[in-house]
């Protein structure tokens, strides 16, 4: 075994005679050495060890008395004192040592590689136990995502049939409007008709201002095409109100449609995605965005609400159709019967004309009154809406404000729930003082019509028997077809 270091014991130095058991004086040692010179055979050619063998010399400070006896020489060409063994070999450690450290690293690398095959079996393993895990979770991951999408299918089917069935009733409906506008412009001409007959019997003069059967008969028939056309007027306002809620829960089938349709769209590309597909990339982060506003029962109430809303708007449509026919059919039945008895009343008797002015000053009297109190009473619920529209203001205004709260203090306290809680308790008063006001302007408007035909009727009151024979009868000698007042022309 050579130690580095020490050039003296390589195989090219020179050969020396074993060593005394006993190691000498160092004075003999010094004689020893004197005059000679380190052996260098001529056949080798190596530099460094020479170098190496004078640095060694010049650095071993035992022998700096012996440089006096070497002239000559310079301190770096003096021979280093070193001890001598047997056999030319200088040993630092015992043979049990050199057997206890091999068998110490026999042991040592027996345990690092037994560790090291414990860690590379526990690697496998682990790596193995990823992969499945990864492979399991991606499976489940997937499956969720065919069932989502063969959910949204389904839904989207359904919304495709209610909304093709929305839309045929939204057309039937369609119609049916168009025909209760012609039959409501058709009542135009009885009524303009029977109003006409009435101004030309205020005409009479004297005796003949009485009020016999032909007015009473010219009256209802007025009040019965005013209803009708009442009738047929708010079965408008109803069947246009209905298209309305028809064309919101189209909108809604067809909003939620769209939504379902991107989804679908979406989530078939999440559920067609591989390991190997292209176009997917790192997303930092997203797995802690929590973006989403509904759970599977929610989302699924949602479109189910949307169907169950159609449907029940598509029986509602139906039921006003059939409804509006009766209608129809009932106003112009109703008007011909009239239009017959007065033309039949008007062979009879002027009755007592003074009686019926004084009920027509009366009922003008009541009707005023009453005009003044719905007025009254208009302007006190247009004074409460705007109180109200202030308090709803203010909770909104809140609501507003409270929206940008930061983070974690968007809670849905008590407070907010309450604000919740009033906006709609308010919205709710105010579409009920909305119905009373719109009820009351239609009754004040309902008013103000009768008021003006009492006011006519005591103008007409002095009609002659003439202008009932001659003007009247001829006016009345044509008349609207039914065909024209159902609206089928």
């Amino acid at each position: 075994m050579d130690l580095y270091g020490y050039p003296l014991k390589a195989k090219y130095c020179h050969p020396k005679s074993p060593p005394p058991k006993v190691l000498p004086a160092t004075s003999t040692v010094a004689s020893a050495y004197k005059n000679r010179a380190p052996y260098q055979p001529e056949s080798v050619s190596l530099p460094w060890i020479p170098n190496a063998y004078y640095k060694a010399a010049a650095l071993n400070p035992t022998l700096a008395p012996l440089s006096d006896n070497f002239p000559g020489l310079t301190p770096t060409k003096i021979i280093p004192f070193v001890s001598e063994r047997p056999n030319g070999v200088f040993t630092r450690h015992t043979l049990d040592d050199w057997h206890r450290s091999n068998m110490t690293n026999y042991k040592e690398s027996e345990t690092t590689r037994h560790n090291a095959e414990r860690l590379r079996a526990d690697l496998n393993r682990t790596i193995k136990d990823v992969y499945q895990q990864a492979k399991r979770a991606q499976g489940e991951s997937t499956k969720n995502l065919g069932e989502r999408v063969s959910d949204i299918e389904y839904w989207k089917s359904e919304l495709c049939m209610e909304l093709d069935a929305m839309i045929k009733e939204t057309n039937l409906l369609t119609d049916m409007q168009k025909r209760l506008e012609r039959a409501l412009a058709d009542t135009e001409g009885p009524f303009q008709v029977a109003h006409k007959c009435l101004l030309n019997r205020e005409k009479r003069m004297g005796i003949d201002l009485v009020h016999d059967d032909v007015e009473k008969q010219l009256i209802t028939e007025i009040k019965i095409i005013r209803a009708c056309r009442e009738r047929l007027q708010q079965c408008l306002n109803t069947v246009n109100a209905q298209i309305m809620c028809n064309k919101e829960a189209r909108q809604e089938l067809e909003k939620d449609l769209a939504d379902k349709q991107m989804g679908h769209h979406i989530d078939s590309k999440c559920y067609q995605l591989k390991d190997t597909s292209r176009g997917i990339h790192y997303y930092k982060g997203v797995e802690r965005v929590d973006a989403t506003v509904s759970v599977p029962e929610t989302w699924a109430r949602f479109t189910d609400n949307n169907i169950f809303r159609s449907q029940s708007q598509r029986v509602n449509s139906a039921k006003l159709r059939a409804s509006t026919e009766s209608v129809l059919m009932g106003t112009a039945d109703e008007m011909w019967r009239q239009f017959s008895k007065v033309n039949d009343a008007f062979t009879s008797r002027i009755t007592e004309i003074a009686n019926a002015k004084s009920k027509i000053q009366t009922h003008l009297a009541k009707t005023r009154q009453e005009i003044f109190q719905i007025e009254t009473k208009i302007q006190v619920i247009q004074k409460t809406i705007k109180d109200k529209e202030v308090q709803l203001k203010v909770a909104q205004t809140r609501l507003d404000e409270r929206t940008r709260r930061p983070n974690v203090e968007l809670c849905r306290d008590a407070a907010q729930i309450r604000l919740v809680h009033e906006v709609n308790e308010i919205n709710e008063t105010l579409r009920n003082l909305h119905q009373c006001l719109r009820a009351s302007e239609d009754m004040l408007q309902m008013l103000v019509r009768s008021k003006a035909v009492l006011e006519h009727d005591l103008v007409i009151k002095n009609n002659s028997l003439f202008i009932d024979q001659e003007r009247c009868m001829g006016m009345r000698k044509s008349y609207p077809s039914t065909v024209q007042i159902l609206g089928y022309a």
